[in-house]
């Protein structure tokens, strides 16, 4: 029981984290683009959809008040 409580020689926690840094695989900026340029669009084209959309409700709740 005694050997259970000693602390074991860990890593610091800047040498785990440059370890991990290593690891990563960084897009390109070509992908990087090309998905910032997808997520305008559709975020763009959502954006008119919904506003169509609240016109449409607009004008049914309108026209069935009136």
């Amino acid at each position: 029981m005694a050997d259970s409580n000693k602390k074991e020689n860990k890593p610091g926690f800047f040498k785990t984290v440059s370890v991990e840094f290593k690891k990563i695989v960084w897009p390109s900026k070509e992908s990087v683009f090309r998905q910032s340029v997808a997520v305008t669009a559709i975020a763009i084209v959502v954006g008119i959809l919904i506003t169509v959309f609240d016109f449409l409700i607009q004008y049914g709740i309108k026209f069935i008040t009136q």
